[in-house]
């Protein structure tokens, strides 16, 4: 008989699992309480550097199933999610998105829906690249700077520069000059 296992995760402190477990059993998924992983990490963080994930996958064995309510719950990255549920199956894993209908990702249509989601998130990813790039070259274009304003002009790097060979501290010059020790310092450093 298969064991189900449930991979429940939020990024931030404040949110809960909570909606997802009971997502979970509104499925028709009865999952033991001790089968519950619960993690709060961002997804960005690859699967196989999670934690919570990683005790998750010295549990699993051969003939279990794994529920998650989301694909983003396994990770935000195309490629990570696929090699979270290819790994998965490759130790008889079966892996269940309630977002796509229940449905098996280590499945032949399973596996399908995985290819087509993951060329859609990698041309959105070429999208997203290609018009920041875009945007980039408008603002240059326009004679914009880029990045954040120095909070120091020139003339007022070289003054910290003569006042830290006198000898003043690093801290007396940030209060001085209403910045920062490491502004201070790397002006210091940049020397």
């Amino acid at each position: 008989m298969s064991r189900v296992f449930a991979y429940c995760r939020v990024s931030t402190a404040d949110q809960t699992t909570a909606n997802q477990i009971q997502e979970i059993a509104s499925a028709g998924f009865r999952v033991d309480s001790r089968r519950v992983t619960t993690e709060t990490i961002s997804g960005s963080v690859l699967s196989s550097k999670r934690p919570r994930f990683r005790e998750l996958m010295i549990k699993l064995e051969a003939g279990d199933v794994l529920v998650v309510t989301k694909l983003d719950r396994l990770g935000r990255n195309a490629m990570d999610i696929r090699e979270t549920v290819d790994g998965l199956a490759k130790i008889g894993v079966r892996v269940h998105c309630l977002a796509l209908g229940g449905m098996d990702l280590t499945s032949p249509a399973g596996k399908m829906t995985m290819s087509v989601i993951g060329a859609i998130a990698e041309f959105e990813k070429d999208l997203l690249v290609e018009r920041t790039q875009a945007g980039l070259a408008r603002v240059k274009a326009e004679g914009k700077t880029l990045g954040r304003p120095q909070s120091l002009s020139d003339a007022q790097a070289i003054e910290i520069r003569e006042k830290l060979a006198s000898g003043v501290a690093v801290a007396a010059l940030a209060r001085e000059y209403g910045t920062s020790r490491q502004t201070v310092m790397r002006v210091r450093d940049a020397a």
